[in-house]
């Protein structure tokens, strides 16, 4: 049977706590790890927390738990210490016993319920069919494919959802850029569009479009009609083309979709005008300077905003609400949008919308993940360009200098809210100082071992752990048993990158527990008690390697 350390103790306080103090046996019980190792394995501070209520020393309250604290044959040493903490050591067997649920538990160890299968859906990257994706994209795709693992594993029903505009000004440029492309006219010319688009990938779709591919991506396909007069036909050829390539880029990356959504058909569908009119009829709408506006102000804006200019064209966070208000009327009750920083200032206003339309969707709907900037470093210079893309660094680029792996591994391996440093060459090093080539090599030295014993790993469930009584191996043992809450507390606070600092120590953990014991030794008891520690880490390994996406090689 599985024990969980933390919830155990806390159950053992609520015990006491109601014939100390029945009337606050509501009060919460945290259980945290001390910082130092002499204090024990795990302390409560609930005598201080009962202290002011109780009115009384925190220290006498901390006696009276102790003396009416069940029994527990987990339990060694119970103590108190300073001005009222409860200090807990646990029995070696109560250490060592996450070894067999780990092993009997496998993929699964980790997982939960605590989603309960409720629906959610994660919209991320979203990026416009007017280029390769760039390596803020890159970030983008890493957290939120990495954010909906860990939701999944936490029992949420994840639904992955990829938007992008394609029509309106940017896509208008495309359109020209290709054109001209297709007509022999480059960049130097004065005829070429102030913003339009420079990059070589230009020119590979203005060839394709003139030989009359036919490009199929996930959402759509299309096929050139060879006209470089033909302005709709390029328009949508050069959608899909780039579509496909985003594609096969986040294929690449491993990354998939389960709905794409389209800005336009938030405008063919009606779905944009529907949403105005309601605005309007609500009554949260005013007309100034020949303009629309929407009283953002009453739901918590520094200003009132405008939805429809003079010239009639909508901002651009008016289909953002309607789209949305599609999202909640779809059942989707939770709503998560991962989304680089620069996406901040639109936050507010969609969700005053939101709440404008009197449409039940609760105050905070939708929550976001933003991530910041990332910055690309190679021999000590930061990298700004693309062979490819001309003006930034691409996705692809990263993927085939370092590998999917150490790409995906480095992107989410800091808090989304952070700047990132992309350093290439320690992406590609070879040694300790790289930490996913420091994780799956962890990985890969168990295998290694595994092979060479040659026995049953299933059958290790049957020996004794007793013999796994040295410091190092109760340390592994005691990051193993964190792994659950981990991925709790990932999911809880949308926070993959939890699960890369986890993975960082777990691997440190055991290099230096390898390190010191030798598991293939001639006591037949030892090795298999070192064995079956050393399979339930590999486990642990895979499966949150599995959670960033990231492979878990058997040799290196």
């Amino acid at each position: 049977m599985f024990l969980d350390p933390k919830a155990h103790l806390a159950d053992l306080l609520r015990a006491a706590l109601l014939k100390v103090a029945p009337d606050h046996a509501d009060t919460p019980v945290l259980i945290e790890r001390p910082k130092q190792a002499s204090h024990g394995d795990y302390a409560a501070n609930l005598a201080m927390q009962l202290a002011r209520a109780m009115k009384a020393n925190p220290r006498q309250i901390a006696e009276g738990l102790l003396q009416n604290l069940p029994a527990s044959e987990w339990l060694v040493k119970s103590e108190i210490a300073g001005a009222g903490f409860i200090n807990f050591t646990l029995a070696t067997a109560a250490k060592t016993q996450v070894v067999k649920s780990v092993l009997a538990a496998a993929d699964a160890y980790g997982r939960s319920n605590a989603g309960a299968g409720r629906k959610l859906q994660v919209e991320f990257v979203s990026a416009n069919p007017t280029g390769p994706l760039h390596v803020g994209h890159g970030r983008g795709a890493a957290v939120g494919d990495s954010l909906c693992r860990v939701l999944a594993a936490a029992g949420w029903d994840v639904t992955r959802e990829f938007y992008y505009n394609d029509a309106g000004a940017q896509i208008d440029n495309l359109m020209r850029s290709v054109q001209l492309r297709c007509l022999g006219i480059g960049p130097d010319s004065p005829e070429w569009p102030e913003d339009g688009y420079r990059g070589e990938y230009i020119v590979d779709l203005a060839r394709a479009f003139m030989a009359e591919e036919t490009v199929v991506a996930d959402d759509k396909s299309f096929t050139g009609s060879g006209d470089p007069h033909d302005s709709d036909a390029i328009r949508n050829f050069a959608v899909a083309y780039l579509r496909r390539e985003q594609d096969k880029d986040l294929k690449a990356f491993g990354v998939s979709f389960d709905v794409f959504s389209l800005e336009s058909a938030l405008y063919t569908d009606g779905k944009v005008k529907a949403v105005v009119e309601q605005l309007k009829h609500n009554g949260y709408t005013f007309e100034q300077d020949d303009a629309l506006w929407l009283k953002t102000t009453e739901f918590g804006d520094d200003k009132d905003r405008v939805m429809q200019k003079a010239g009639g064209g909508y901002t651009y966070f008016v289909p953002d609400v309607a789209y949305h208000l599609d999202k909640w009327q779809r059942g989707f009750t939770k709503v998560i949008n991962e989304q680089g920083a620069d996406h901040h200032s639109t936050i507010t206003r969609v969700r005053a919308g939101l709440q404008a339309l009197n449409a039940g969707i609760p105050q905070g709907w939708p929550e976001y993940v933003l991530h910041q900037m990332v910055m690309v470093m190679k021999n000590g210079e930061e990298v700004k360009i693309s062979k490819r893309a001309g003006s930034y660094v691409t996705l692809r680029d990263l993927i085939d200098e370092v590998g999917r792996d150490a790409t995906r591994y480095f992107l989410v391996a800091r808090s989304p809210d952070s700047q990132l440093v992309f350093d290439i060459d320690l992406a590609k090093s070879q040694s300790n100082e790289n930490p996913v080539y420091y994780i799956q090599y962890a990985h890969a030295r168990i295998c290694s071992v595994l092979q060479q014993w040659g026995g049953d790993v299933a059958g290790l469930t049957a020996h004794s752990l007793d013999p796994l009584n040295d410091e190092r191996g109760l340390a592994l043992c005691a990051r193993l048993q964190a792994w659950p809450e981990t991925v709790a507390t990932a999911a809880a606070e949308y926070a993959p990158h939890q699960i890369a600092v986890y993975l960082k120590d777990l691997a440190a953990e055991f290099h230096g527990w390898y390190n010191a014991e030798r598991m293939l030794v001639d006591d037949e008891a030892v090795k298999h008690a070192r064995l079956a520690l050393a399979a339930a880490t590999r486990i642990v390994l895979r499966n949150g390697l599995d959670l960033l996406g990231v492979s878990a090689p058997e040799s290196m």
